[in-house]
């Protein structure tokens, strides 16, 4: 297949991405802008490899410069992004005054707390008029951030919880509270970590960001195109070859990119058109990319933001989040791929021709050295490191991998430059060169370019590319830095009322009121009331959390669901680490669920198909998404890293998974050894749901029922034989 190009993928991801639309500067706002977003890249890349700061200092760092920029970067009307005003006196570099002078109010108020804030301990409860009218100015400001960055939906939902806490005797019944006036508010906020300043904000500084960066600098030096070849080598050649290499690329892409959107155009610019050219219809091939593209939030080892705010919430290094996602990421791949299967040998597609597929041998020869980051980081995660440190270490060796070694063939001089700076490297994060590390460090910042340039040689990316890939890194903090710091709004207002206890409490009643309701129509003996109230609940979680992900990013839809959704679901005896993963995986689907499906629009933009269309057949492709976080929180061992793991339950569930999406795909399809009557079909739906829930009777009783289907369809197919 073809190679993926940088620039046109960039292109896409801002066209379909709201997030990434940046408004025209020129200088000087186009150098202050670019200057802001590297600093900020190689503020946080230094501190992950050399100590963070302060918690407080960091934290405000961080919002200072990504509240700033957005301002600078995102206008006041989205008509001014195809209108913006003319560079003048009012609009240096074609950005007005106003909002200049907004990314600097902003960046004072941030900067108040850790720099000049120095009587935390005195003040917390008792603020004074400084810190309310600062405080006050944060929050209009980063509303307004926010609104510019991701649109409505966010911000209305903070100054609803705003809104709740100021007028709490307002509210009826259970809702009802004492209230809380402004200025206690503002220090709720403000000046505690309970706020602003919280675990949302923290978490990005402290890991998103890295990580980000990280996978931009991967897929620069030429990681996911190796990724992508890889994919079309193995799975290319069968049966609709374009949509399965669409599956394995996406998913091996998916470790580096936690962005659904970024995932679709740039796997997609490439198997898109071929899916099309080879016969598949334009909404099915952009459903399979948009589909495929929404497991990279769920796949280890990058994973998506959510992943981090887990090891904060949960308290668990990030290994074991690693090693619980890999079979429900393995599920949603595997959904994906059988009903592509079914899909292709329904249509009689073909796979890729050989002069279609890419010469494997060849492309490992050229390109192995991209795998070393990706083990690296890996490897110092197992080790039992910090992810920060694993991610520094992964951009390090990202840079020296680019710089190195070239795409046309690598000279020994080069390999032996690249081992003595990944030794030197490995040594600054074992701490091997003690106090002197950071020394270190610079020293070889300053050596490695002359060394670069003293080989002569051409390498896979220069200065300029690693300068770009830290400008694009900045730029997709840039709308989930707001996103968490908006959230932490909602969170402060969750922990100075204690609405989210209230809130469980409704849940859990409605739960049982309808498994009372569902009961009174079951013979007796048949019923649990336990598990019918569990179902309950998680289906209500689960609708709020893709009704809540229609209008907010996934980031944010997790801290919201996993502060107000996760308690009721530990109160109904779900294992903390099980329902944190429920209500992250059904965040991730808003992605692919109309009407706001934005790796689905992007797909579709690339396909040329009608959107909601795309949508709708990406959310009927990645159907085992939404069956299997049920299965987990029944058969809790399918995550593996939890207490009480059994073998049994796993092999159980396991199996009863694979079948039951093996068997609802061909229902899906219309398709298994030859096409399906619709007796059939209903059947295999009926069966496939017995087969997934983690249960040996059940799972026997699918199983049996699955028995006529399969003999009419191997009947039908002998009859077809002759004919074919």
């Amino acid at each position: 297949m073809a190679e993926v190009e940088i620039d046109k993928t960039r292109a896409l991801e801002e066209k379909f991405d709201p997030e990434m639309r940046f408004r025209p500067v020129w200088h000087p706002a186009a150098l202050v802008v670019t200057a802001l977003l590297i600093v900020l890249s190689s503020f946080h890349y230094y501190t992950a490899g050399f100590g963070l700061l302060r918690e407080a200092t960091h934290r405000g760092t961080h919002m200072a410069f990504v509240l700033s920029l957005i301002f600078l970067v995102f206008p006041l009307r989205k008509a001014m992004l195809e209108h913006p005003p003319k560079p003048g006196l009012f609009a240096p570099g074609g950005v007005p005054l106003y909002d200049w002078l907004c990314a600097l109010l902003i960046a004072v108020a941030a900067l108040y707390i850790p720099y000049v804030f120095d009587d935390l301990a005195f003040r917390v409860g008792n603020p004074n008029t400084a810190d309310v009218v600062l405080g006050t100015l944060l929050v209009v400001l980063l509303i307004e951030a926010t609104r510019r960055s991701m649109g409505w939906p966010l911000p209305i939902i903070a100054i609803v919880f705003m809104v709740y806490a100021l007028g709490g005797t307002w509210f009826p019944g259970l809702l009802k509270h004492s209230g809380a006036s402004w200025p206690a508010l503002v220090n709720h906020l403000y000046l505690t970590s309970q706020g602003i300043y919280g675990i949302a904000i923290g978490v990005v500084a402290t890991y998103v960001f890295h990580f980000v960066l990280f996978g931009v600098l991967a897929t620069a030096i030429g990681l996911g195109q190796l990724f992508i070849d890889i994919a079309s080598s193995i799975a290319g050649r069968y049966a609709g070859g374009p949509a399965k290499v669409s599956v394995f690329a996406s998913a091996r892409f998916g470790m580096l990119s936690g962005s659904s959107v970024a995932n679709a155009v740039t796997v997609g610019s490439l198997t898109i058109p071929a899916m099309v050219r080879l016969g598949y219809p334009r909404h099915f091939a952009g459903g399979v990319e948009a589909a495929s593209s929404t497991g990279g939030q769920i796949t280890p080892p990058i994973m998506g933001a959510a992943a981090f705010l887990m090891i904060e919430f949960l308290n668990l290094p990030y290994s074991t989040i690693i090693v619980a996602a890999i079979v429900p990421a393995f599920m949603h791949f595997f959904g994906v791929f059988m009903q592509v299967h079914f899909e292709a040998k329904n249509k009689g597609l073909r796979g890729l021709t050989k002069e279609e597929l890419p010469d494997l041998p060849k492309t490992l020869a050229a390109n192995w050295p991209t795998l070393i980051p990706l083990f690296l980081l890996v490897g110092i995660i197992v080790n039992g490191n910090t992810p920060y440190l694993a991610a520094f270490t992964g951009i390090s060796s990202c840079i020296l991998v680019g710089l190195f070694t070239s795409r046309r063939g690598t000279t020994m001089a080069q390999y032996a430059v690249l081992l003595a700076t990944h030794a030197v490297l490995v040594g600054i994060f074992t701490r091997a060169f003690g106090d002197h590390g950071a020394w270190v460090f610079v020293a070889m910042v300053i050596a490695v370019p002359f060394v670069h340039r003293a080989l002569g040689r051409e390498s896979r990316i220069g200065s300029a590319a690693i300068l770009a890939a830290f400008e694009l890194g900045a730029k997709y903090a840039l709308a989930v830095g707001a996103a968490a710091a908006t959230v932490g709004i909602v969170i402060g207002v969750v922990t100075l009322t204690g609405v989210g206890f209230k809130m469980s409490y409704i849940v859990t009643s409605a739960a049982q009121s309808i498994a009372a309701g569902v009961a009174s129509f079951m013979p007796a003996g048949w019923t649990n009331m336990q598990s019918l109230t569990l179902v309950a609940a998680l289906v209500m979680t689960g609708v709020v959390c893709i009704l809540m992900g229609c209008g907010i990013p996934t980031t944010a839809n997790y801290i919201i669901m996993a502060t107000v959704a996760a308690p009721t679901l530990a109160m109904l005896g779900v294992q903390p680490i099980v329902a944190h993963c429920f209500v992250f995986y059904y965040g991730v689907l808003a992605d692919i669920t109309p009407p706001v499906a934005l790796a689905a629009y992007a797909a579709a933009g690339m396909a040329g198909s009608d959107p909601f269309k795309t949508g709708n057949t990406a959310f009927r492709l990645g159907l085992g998404k939404v069956l299997v976080p049920f299965v987990f929180v029944f058969a809790p061992s399918l995550l593996i890293m939890v207490q009480g793991f059994s073998w049994q339950e796993f092999v159980l569930a396991f199996a009863g998974c694979i079948l039951g999406i093996t068997v609802l795909a061909a229902a899906l399809s219309n398709y298994m050894v030859t096409r399906m009557r619709m007796w059939e079909r209903l059947l295999c739906v009926v069966a496939s749901v017995l087969m997934i829930a983690p249960e040996l009777v059940s799972t026997l009783v699918g199983v049996g029922l699955m028995a006529p289907v399969l003999l009419s369809q191997f009947a039908a197919g002998r009859r077809r034989a002759p004919e074919a």
